[in-house]
């Protein structure tokens, strides 16, 4: 009797331990993901070690497969990429994505950090939008402290571009058009053969990051000071994470704070670090007198906000009243 009951426990066993791995299967989710930057850029060697961390914590939970940059999915169908579902994470910047909605660029005016954005409402604000617009979760932002600055060819002793050819994205059109200049809209691969073929003489960058597309060797000048503030964040399609279930956003969105809670120290010394690169490298820094900055400045903001106004009002004076210093 005993001997013929063997085959059946085992069985039972058997069983057990397969609808042990198929709940421990069902309860892990793998995110693919990509980026609008690079693999080579330092935003993405961050991401990197960042997802490293998630998936080595996140075993049995939530797992993450980057698929990687550009060549993957080109920089600027990143955004449509995460709206639609054909990869449910994105690092990007919303400048990339305006083509999903005119609203994910007025994040470069913000003048207050992430972390004060959480607290005083602008998160949620942010989201609400985000939400209803591109279904996407606006999960956090990973890049701070980092100036838009533009970068010449050529010297200038005021602010003004008037007959410069200058490389844009939306984060810098209407002000660089403001100073003067004629606006080229270029992908970042295709700048330094702009540059080294005249196309352009110049592009408007964030401080950091031009080390890694080599722009320095065609670069002799940038304007000091900067202006804006680039951002960079990790957006979700909407359906997938509201089908995450509450252990597992719970342990995403702990991650993404994890790695907001880098962003002062990361971000306040690269941006140090790179502007002394820069320097070595010979590029040189163009400052103005007192009124020629504050003309400078002013009008960048202005320029920005002008625009944000005209694409979405009620948003606008809203994000712009909780974020302005």
């Amino acid at each position: 009797m005993k001997k013929s009951l063997k085959p059946l426990v085992g069985a039972i066993l058997g069983a057990c331990l397969l609808t042990a791995s198929v709940t421990a299967a069902a309860q892990e989710v793998m995110l693919r993901m990509v980026s609008a930057f690079a693999e080579n850029s330092y935003y993405v060697t961050l991401l990197n070690k960042w997802i490293a961390k998630v998936n080595a914590e996140g075993k049995g939970n939530v797992q993450i497969n980057f698929i990687g940059g550009p060549k993957a999915i080109p920089t600027f169908e990143v955004g449509n990429a995460v709206k639609t579902g054909v990869v449910d994470l994105g690092l990007s910047t919303g400048a990339f994505y305006t083509n999903v909605m005119p609203e994910s660029d007025f994040l470069k005016l913000t003048q207050i950090p992430i972390a004060e954005q959480r607290k005083n409402g602008a998160f949620a604000a942010i989201n609400e939008v985000w939400n209803k617009k591109a279904n996407m979760a606006y999960l956090g932002r990973v890049v701070e402290s980092q100036p838009f600055h533009v970068y010449l060819t050529k010297k200038v002793d005021k602010p003004d571009l008037a007959g410069l050819k200058i490389r844009i994205t939306p984060v810098y059109r209407d002000f660089f058009q403001a100073l003067g200049a004629n606006v080229v809209t270029t992908p970042p691969g295709e700048v330094y053969t702009a540059l080294e073929r005249g196309v352009v003489d110049g592009y408007g960058w964030p401080i950091g990051g031009i080390f890694d597309l080599n722009w320095q060797e065609k670069t002799k000048f940038r304007i000091d000071p900067g202006f804006y503030d680039a951002e960079v964040s990790i957006i979700m399609n909407l359906d997938k994470f509201k089908g995450l279930n509450p252990k597992q956003r719970a342990y995403l969105e702990k991650q993404i704070l994890a790695l907001e809670a880098q962003n002062p120290a990361v971000w306040s010394a690269y941006a140090k670090e790179e502007a002394a690169r820069q320097d070595k490298a010979g590029i040189q820094s163009i400052k103005f007198d007192a009124a020629g900055t504050k003309k400078y400045v002013d009008m960048a903001y202005d320029a920005g906000w002008a625009t944000a106004m005209k694409a979405n009002p009620e948003f606008a004076k809203k994000l712009k009243t909780l974020t302005s210093k």
